[in-house]
């Protein structure tokens, strides 16, 4: 494979992060974006250059409009073009100070930063996509959602996960039909994956973390990242407008 141009948002910790160190590959460009963990974009940027490629770090709000802009036009002012986009920010909204949120609030960032950050860069991000010179290998464009997204699940979380990721998702296909055949636009829907909340999570939701995937085990980080680098490469070009759940293979479990 040829050397490219790979950005990722959120790249500062837990999937996001785990992307941006899968994509570290000799000889490629990357670039990194985080919000307010600079110590956590300095990790992953340090071990993209340990591994061979080069990288830019960028700070920027994504629930501001201003500031999707600015890094769009940054990432692609870097080398004249982006080969592979991947949009892994969220807002969190279970752990730290924002666990303490009201609904209402907690809806409002998921809203600012996951939703409309991922479709206004997206949007952008094609736009200058279909701009560049094409190579023999299609750009690509990856968005997270959630595997729960379409089936639902009970509760505060359920409800504004549920609306927020289903909105992503929902975008992403129709993105899809809107910029090929000449961009690749997919869709990853994560399941129980043991970031920073699932780590510390009460045992009645690692019961059901575990209860809930076929292989009974929470997925990994990196179970999502292995994902994102098999669909942007060029063996997978034929998978496009998709959602692809990555949970172990989902069932019902007896909640308890």
């Amino acid at each position: 494979m040829d050397s490219r141009v790979v950005v990722i948002t959120g790249a500062s910790s837990g999937i996001g992060q785990s992307i941006a160190r899968r994509f570290a590959i000799p000889g490629d460009y990357v670039v990194v974006h985080g919000h307010r963990n600079l110590e956590g974009l300095s990790q992953s940027a340090e071990h993209i250059l340990a591994a061979g490629s080069q990288t830019r770090a960028i700070l920027a709000d994504l629930s501001d409009q201003h500031a999707t802009r600015q890094l769009v036009e940054a990432a692609f002012a870097w080398r004249k073009r982006v080969d592979v986009w991947i949009n892994a920010h969220g807002a969190d909204v279970l752990t730290g100070s924002a666990s303490k949120l009201s609904f209402d609030e907690k809806l409002e960032r998921l809203w600012r930063t996951d939703v409309l950050g991922s479709i206004r860069i997206s949007r952008g991000v094609a736009e200058r996509m279909l701009l560049q010179t094409p190579t023999a290998t299609l750009p690509t464009i990856l968005n997270l959602s959630w595997d729960q997204a379409e089936s639902g699940m009970e509760g505060d979380s359920g409800q504004f996960f549920s609306a927020t990721k289903a909105a992503i998702a929902a975008f992403s296909k129709s993105l899809a039909r809107t910029v090929g055949p000449k961009i690749r636009v997919n869709c990853i829907a994560p399941g129980w994956i043991q970031t920073s909340w699932g780590a510390s999570a009460p045992e009645i939701w690692d019961r059901r973390a575990r209860g809930e995937s076929m292989l009974d085990r929470w997925g990994r980080p990196s179970d999502i990242a292995n994902v994102a680098w098999m669909l942007a490469s060029p063996e997978c070009e034929f998978i496009n407008g998709q959602t692809i759940p990555v949970n172990g293979g989902w069932k019902p479990a007896p909640h308890q």
